[in-house]
């Protein structure tokens, strides 16, 4: 049988020792834990947000989506589908110290411009949209994406191309993404009925195309920049973002609320089946950069 001894008074202050110890350690992670959690984020300034921005845009990633909102004080990445944890990670380093202002959104799909081989206006092996009409003195022409003028110099209503309608008289893409093309057909009706006015976000929208027809949606953000992913790929800023669904062969395609003509289709991720994201060129600065009058 074994007896147990009774603790000595040394043994007894010991322990008391370790406990007082043992308590005063939880009472100050207890203490601590409330101030970390209060902590309020950091503010980044407008000259910040635009660096960040910059940053962003020299990472090179692909696939990408991209906007200052000052009201939130951060830079919203919108990453598709085609992007990898790895740039993200990319993202994310090219702004060093900011990297904090930086939020990231997935959005399922891959960014591409929605260009198309099939039906409305036909240049070499390549379908588009038409976007709006427009007017210079006594000469008719119509506003469509740049990424569409690149690729046909001239224009059809048919894919056999027996049906003329013109010339393209310029394009600009990357950076931006308009053409002008010139109604050399005198046969061909040309209707108007719209006049230029800037999106605003929160702005119920319709977008019709040569694939998809017209479908309706919201403006989500203004003065976006996007990196398309591969052939016929490239950086443009500038651009309203919209959730209208669309699908290649719809660039090109007007953006409108009602009588207000608001945008060129480039381009976006998605379909009509399962929605997506898009982006549109601004009317405004094609009609400027053209001298020309959308009617």
């Amino acid at each position: 049988m074994r007896i147990k001894r009774s603790p000595s008074r040394r043994q007894i202050a010991r322990s008391a020792q370790l406990l007082a110890v043992t308590v005063g350690m939880v009472a100050t992670t207890a203490f601590a834990l409330p101030t970390a959690v209060s902590a309020s984020p950091q503010d980044y300034s407008a000259s910040q947000l635009s660096e960040v921005s910059d940053a962003v845009q020299r990472s090179g990633v692909e696939g990408i989506a991209w906007h200052v909102d000052e009201g939130a004080d951060h830079v919203l990445v919108t990453a598709d589908s085609s992007v990898s944890r790895a740039e993200i990670a990319k993202i994310r380093q090219s702004a060093g110290a900011n990297a904090g202002a930086i939020r990231v959104e997935r959005a399922p799909g891959v960014f591409t411009p929605l260009l198309s081989a099939g039906d409305a206006i036909y240049g070499g092996q390549y379908r588009c949209s038409l976007g709006f009409n427009v007017v210079s003195g006594s000469t008719y022409y119509f506003l469509t994406a740049g990424h569409c003028g690149d690729v046909a110099n001239t224009w059809y209503t048919n894919s056999s191309h027996t049906t003329l309608i013109g010339p393209t008289i310029g394009s600009s893409y990357p950076g931006n993404d308009y053409a002008l093309v010139r109604y050399d057909n005198t046969s061909l009706s040309h209707p108007g009925g719209f006049t230029v006015a800037d999106a605003y976000v929160g702005e119920s929208v319709k977008r019709t195309g040569s694939t998809t027809g017209t479908h309706s949606g919201t403006v989500t953000a203004l003065n976006v920049s996007v990196r398309y992913v591969g052939k016929g790929g490239g950086t443009v800023s500038g651009m309203i973002r919209t959730n209208v669904c669309a699908e290649p062969g719809d660039s090109g395609g007007a953006l409108y609320d009602g009588s207000k003509a608001l945008g060129i289709t480039s381009g976006g991720s998605g379909d009509c089946k399962s929605g997506g994201t898009t982006f549109y060129q601004p009317v405004r600065e094609a009609a400027n950069a053209y001298n020309v009058t959308v009617y």
